[in-house]
């Protein structure tokens, strides 16, 4: 019963903060060592979870990402496959560079110091950004050209660094490329279906492990959690970046920086 409660916790921290500027990874180095679920499984599970994650970024934009159907117009559909074009240009750079550096990098700077400077260094960042006077020169999907989408697609690559959280580095580097706030969140939201896809199935195929039945069913558990509570998540970002700035984000970054540390080094 332990099983299934912590993978609806876990479920529930993945869905949060997947696609928030504020690692996903830092906190579910918290809640694991809160609940005492570590081991091979529960590495697994958290690769899982970001797959039902990533579900929900495809339900939610479904309009925006499908290319089919009779009622959209041949424009809209260009603009679609435009879309996709873009995405694919912006997660070239993670998957070569990702396929080359990954395991190394994953095995030189997966640690809790990693995590807890990636996340206030990222967090102090985010507070700078958004208290200079920037003016964005991207401000819908159709003016993000190829070059800037291949920029961010750099830095994303920066994710690669336990803590610094993804969806943080394609946001300030799409902002920092000119991008609005909603435009930098859209472009990361696309780059996660690809990105996320090929970073968790290298990690199942590498985890190699056997599942039981009941395992099966923890699994099933957590995916479906945080599919729904991510679809949640992504809506609300939305609006809340339509008024709001990232600020708040920076500083609670700063705090769970903090809290990774004191945790896993200091205790």
């Amino acid at each position: 019963m332990d099983s299934f409660f912590n993978a609806i916790i876990l479920g529930i921290v993945e869905g949060i903060t997947e696609f928030l500027p504020i690692s996903s990874t830092g906190h579910l180095i918290l809640v694991n060592n809160l609940v005492g679920f570590t081991g091979v499984f529960a590495n697994m599970f958290d690769v899982v979870i970001q797959l039902g994650a990533i579900l929900s970024v495809v339900v939610y934009f479904w309009r925006r990402l499908f290319p089919f159907g009779g009622s959209k117009t041949i424009a809209e559909k260009r603009e679609v496959w435009g879309l996709w074009q873009k995405t694919v240009v912006g997660v070239a750079p993670a998957l070569l560079i990702g396929s080359i550096l990954g395991k190394h990098v994953e095995e030189l700077l997966f640690n809790p110091l990693t995590v807890a400077l990636a996340l206030v260094i990222g967090g102090v960042v985010l507070i700078i950004i958004e208290k200079r006077n920037r003016i964005s020169s991207i401000d819908s999907m159709a003016c993000l050209d190829y070059k800037t989408a291949f920029m961010i697609g750099l830095i994303q690559c920066l994710a690669m660094i336990p803590g610094t959280s993804r969806s943080a580095a394609t946001i300030i580097g799409a902002m920092l490329l000119g991008a609005s706030r909603t435009v930098a969140a859209e472009f990361s939201f696309f780059l996660a279906i690809p990105t996320m896809m090929a970073a968790s199935a290298y990690s199942l195929l590498n985890t190699g492990t056997m599942l039981s039945y009941t395992e099966w069913q923890i699994l099933a558990v957590g995916f479906i959690v945080s599919f729904l509570v991510a679809w949640a998540v992504i809506a609300a970002f939305m609006k809340y970046i339509q008024k709001n700035n990232f600020i708040p984000f920076g500083y609670y970054r700063i705090i769970i920086g903090i809290a990774v540390l004191y945790f896993s080094v200091v205790k």
